[in-house]
């Protein structure tokens, strides 16, 4: 049975605040889990309702289905719920040749998607600036569906970040180059703006090269892509490249 402070502390990590107290994390699901524990995170207790994975007795608490509702975030709560913890916070990027960047990404699903598409395309570095949502919020970490595991993401200033690289930096603007006529770098850096703005002016300003998705339809009243599908779309001109 779950005792009312681990209900507490589990439910308090839904804030930042609280995750960067405590140095965890929650992840849902046994596809999220598995592929997290089959990654360099360390886990630090599984609550489950059934004992379906391999781990120490002593990081196993087995619950009631009525106490993972007590702790779960999803409607229909799956099985089980684990705490990780937050690996030091990396600010530098990799030796890389290609990455992308986002450039104050706020909805959790999307930044959750950049990160399963950058895991699906073989990207293994996203920098994000420091407004950028957290990647461990639970929304995040459910969305990414364990590609978390496999992509180094690191948050950092951004514009000292990108103006200190000797990779090309290809912007991505509604009034820039048409992607699919235009020859992309075998390495360089993507970056990809917030959901409502774009990209800041500031980065704006080291853009070595302009890219856009054109739009084919009619109704003109469609006035941008969704980011995570104009990553989807970019990732896939690099790779076919």
């Amino acid at each position: 049975m779950l005792s009312k402070n681990q209900i507490k502390l589990i439910n308090s990590l839904s804030q930042k605040k609280y995750r960067n107290k405590y140095n965890l994390f929650v992840a849902e699901g046994i596809k999220v889990i598995k592929e997290l524990l089959n990654s360099n995170y360390e886990l630090e207790l599984l609550y489950s309702t059934t004992d379906v994975f391999y781990v120490p007795t002593e990081k196993l608490q087995l619950i009631t289905e009525a106490d993972l509702k007590k702790i779960s975030k999803l409607a229909t709560p799956q099985i089980a719920l684990a705490l990780f913890k937050i690996p030091e916070k990396s600010e530098t990027m990799k030796a890389v040749n290609f990455a992308v960047a986002l450039d104050g990404i706020r909805d959790p699903g999307n930044l959750g998607t950049i990160i399963r598409l950058c895991d699906w395309f073989g990207v293994k570095q996203i920098l994000c600036s420091n407004d950028t949502v957290d990647c461990y919020n639970e929304k995040v970490v459910q969305a990414t569906m364990g590609s978390l595991a496999r992509v180094n993401i690191a948050y950092t200033d951004l514009y000292e970040t990108l103006k200190n690289t000797d990779l090309p930096l290809l912007g991505t603007f509604m009034d820039g180059e048409n992607v699919y006529k235009t020859q992309l770098p075998s390495s360089g850096i993507i970056i990809l703006g917030n959901e409502a703005n774009g990209i800041s002016p500031t980065i704006e300003s080291l853009a070595s090269q302009k890219i856009s998705i054109p739009q084919f339809g009619e109704n003109q009243s469609t006035e941008s892509l969704n980011v995570a599908t104009a990553t989807a779309i970019l990732l896939s001109e690099w790779r076919r490249g």
